[in-house]
């Protein structure tokens, strides 16, 4: 792994060089940034608004982390262009208590466990020619079609977890579509990665039952058009999916290794990320879809005010396989309203938004082809389908739609770091819940932002709660950016979790420290 870090880091290196050399007859801008984040509270985990949509990095009931960061970025004006950067952050972290099973002493343990002291976030390169892009590297992914400040989170790539290491390759905006005038525009991207979770995944696992996978691959796509971008209305269409495939799967049985099931990963492999289809000689995938598909349906209205301010209504409806995608999961999805200021202000932005996952395309999966055997060798005489259970975010053969322990997706589903059983799985997935925020300013050097969230979880299709568990969340963060020394800014964040969903009540604390700079190379 650090080998592997190393050799990557030095092909980055020879391509900023080699980037440079291109480049010689400009200046090349550098920004920089460093920080400091402390946070603290009142339960073994971070309060849900203090650790959502932060890409992984502040977990913890109390931490104390660095940062440092530096970028290049792409000149998206000029026809070939290249970028690059990295960001590192560590410090100190309070342990928490998971369960393990020791198989020797046939006994229980207590299994502490805390973030790396030290850990590379970012880590990439990439360029551009004309309106498409190719990056390489650990580069965080924010979500585009919801807002990234406001919103409870993207339903696919909320940027709730740590980015994936790979290459992905699109197009750097929304580009027009030959012959429509401008009236139709595309936009997209496709990519290949490895999430490196697999040391994590080892010393969070209970060794008991269910099942760990490790040292899978994760596949991402999506496609959105949009109508005219100057015009007072616009629709916005569209699509995102992604997949965990191949890798190892172990399986337990109280304490004991039962069954390891072997997916390699091949070009057809590669293949049916992009496309679903049964995973011929993989074992494990052969009678099923191969690999975790998750994806949603993305549709958006937008329409622009005279005065420059903006309302947005927006749907996302959340997938797992042909039923999903087939819309056969009723009302399940993630329904929002947005408003955007043209200028400053007191309220400069707002989103209300309702999450709904509670059909999941019905309770009942049945298909005649599951039962193959020697009574019944061509399957079930019953010769319908009864597609459902799509159970979101879990899988049969994978660990739950996540990275070190957080959701991928949206954090509204509760993310199985907080499983401190040990099990490596979403348990609420089936919910009903809302989510508000604004944000403002108070003149031009301190802002806000405020949020509140209720949720009410039943469990999963298979493992349902005996009683609902619900949680309330909310959070306040006020920032103050003085004029006086440009580039500073300090953060302040409280927030508070109300219910059993998370264990109980939490109060927490963050303040925040950063500094961005820049300075030029010329020639």
């Amino acid at each position: 792994m650090i080998r592997f870090e190393k050799d990557i880091l030095c092909l980055i290196l020879a391509m900023i060089v080699g980037g440079s050399i291109a480049c010689a007859t400009d200046s090349i801008a550098v920004d920089y940034n460093v920080g400091l984040t402390i946070n603290t509270g009142g339960s073994e985990f971070a309060p849900y608004y203090i650790s959502s949509n932060r890409h992984g990095t502040v977990t913890q009931q109390h931490s104390a982390l660095l940062s440092a960061g530096i970028k290049h970025d792409m000149d998206t004006t000029r026809r070939l262009s290249w970028g690059a950067g990295a960001e590192m952050w560590g410090g100190w972290s309070s342990s928490i208590d998971y369960q393990r099973y020791d198989s020797e002493h046939m006994a229980w343990t207590s299994n502490p466990q805390h973030p790396a002291r030290l850990w590379m976030q970012q880590l990439w390169i990439e360029g551009k020619h004309r309106g498409v892009f190719l990056t390489i590297g650990q580069k965080d992914i924010d979500p585009e079609f919801v807002n990234r400040d406001l919103s409870s989170g993207d339903l696919v790539m909320s940027g709730n977890a740590r980015a994936a290491f790979g290459a992905r390759a699109g197009f750097i905006n929304f580009q027009n579509v030959p012959f429509t005038h401008g009236w139709l525009q595309i936009k997209g991207e496709y990519g290949y990665y490895r999430h490196h979770s697999t040391i994590w995944l080892k010393n969070h696992y209970n060794y008991y039952n269910n099942f760990i996978t490790t040292h899978y691959w994760f596949n991402y796509k999506n496609i959105h058009f949009r109508t005219n971008p100057n015009k007072p209305l616009i629709l916005t269409i569209g699509a995102q999916a992604a997949c965990q495939f191949a890798g190892n799967a172990y399986y337990y049985e109280k304490g004991e290794k039962s069954m390891t099931v072997k997916m390699k990963p091949t070009f057809k492999a590669f293949w049916r990320a992009l496309f679903a289809g049964s995973g011929g000689e993989n074992q494990g995938d052969q009678a099923y879809v191969q690999g975790n598909h998750v994806g949603s349906w993305d549709i958006a209205l937008d329409y622009h005010l005279p005065i420059g301010d903006m309302v947005r209504g927006y749907y996302q409806s959340l997938w797992e396989d042909g039923s999903g995608i087939g819309k056969m999961n009723g009302f399940d999805g993630l329904w929002g309203v947005e408003y955007r200021s043209g200028g400053h202000g007191i309220v400069t932005g707002a989103v209300v938004e309702f999450l709904d996952l509670m059909n999941q395309s019905g309770a009942i999966h049945f298909s005649y082809k599951d039962i193959i055997d020697d009574f019944h060798p061509n399957g079930s005489d019953i010769t319908y389908k009864a597609t459902g259970s799509d159970d979101y975010y879990n899988n049969y053969c994978y660990n739950g739609y996540q990275n070190r322990g957080m959701s991928i997706g949206t954090p509204m589903a509760r993310s199985p770091l907080y499983n401190t059983d040990g099990y490596m799985r979403f348990t609420d997935n089936r919910l009903r819940g809302f989510h508000m925020a604004v944000m403002g300013e108070f003149g031009s050097q301190v802002s806000y932002r405020t949020m509140l969230s209720w949720r009410k979880s039943f469990g999963t299709p298979f493992i349902p709660h005996v009683e609902p568990l619900k949680c309330t969340s909310m959070m306040i963060e006020v920032s103050y950016t003085p004029q006086r020394v440009s580039g500073l800014q300090l953060k302040a964040q409280l927030a508070h979790d109300h219910g059993k969903l998370y264990g109980g009540n939490n109060t927490g604390a963050l303040i925040s420290i950063t500094y961005n700079g820049n300075f030029t190379f010329k020639r």
